[in-house]
């Protein structure tokens, strides 16, 4: 299980190769933002992926809106397109747990996520295509699917660090 001291401990673990001398120098993760489109879509559709965000994160999805008028896409400023959560503290660490032991294994054909998903401010942002591999989704539910992101955003400086204590918190990349 993902425990504080384990992150913590990324300082330990991470101290020799990048020559850190204070604790608060190493990378910590710092939130989770659990994020979905749903684009021009009716209220029963809004409603269904807002539910099912906040069953998936276990905290009420926060509705987005449009920043600007598009008239291509039929898109007023100011309308729902989205929802997104933000998880922070223990949330964070039930929902990292469970997204490394649990979910991402469920994937179709998972081999592991590619390193190229980190940026260069040190975050990592994983696309799901299809939400039911979360274990609170019921098998009913397969007729509405929907994908959604994950990015988990850390204090780390560099692109090398962030690599670096991903790894340590078992995120599972493709091997090389």
């Amino acid at each position: 299980m993902m425990t504080k001291e384990k992150l913590a401990n990324a300082f330990e673990a991470l101290k020799g190769e990048f020559g850190y001398t204070n604790v608060n120098a190493s990378p910590r993760l710092m939130k989770i933002v659990v994020s979905s489109g749903v684009g021009k879509a009716d209220k029963t559709k809004k409603a269904l992926v807002e539910n099912r965000l906040a069953r998936i994160t276990g905290q009420k999805a926060a509705p987005r809106a449009s920043k600007q008028s598009i008239a291509q896409f039929k898109m007023r400023q100011g309308e729902i397109i989205g929802f997104q959560v933000t998880l922070r503290g223990a949330r964070m660490h039930e929902f990292l747990d469970k997204l490394i032991h649990i979910t991402l294994p469920r994937t179709r054909d998972f081999r592991g996520l590619n390193i190229s998903a980190v940026d260069e401010m040190g975050n990592l942002t994983i696309g799901i295509k299809d939400h039911t591999i979360f274990p609170e989704t019921a098998d009913e539910d397969l007729k509405d699917v929907f994908g959604l992101a994950i990015t988990l955003v850390t204090t780390a400086k560099t692109k090398a660090e962030a690599e670096a204590y991903f790894r340590y918190l078992g995120i599972p990349f493709k091997k090389d």
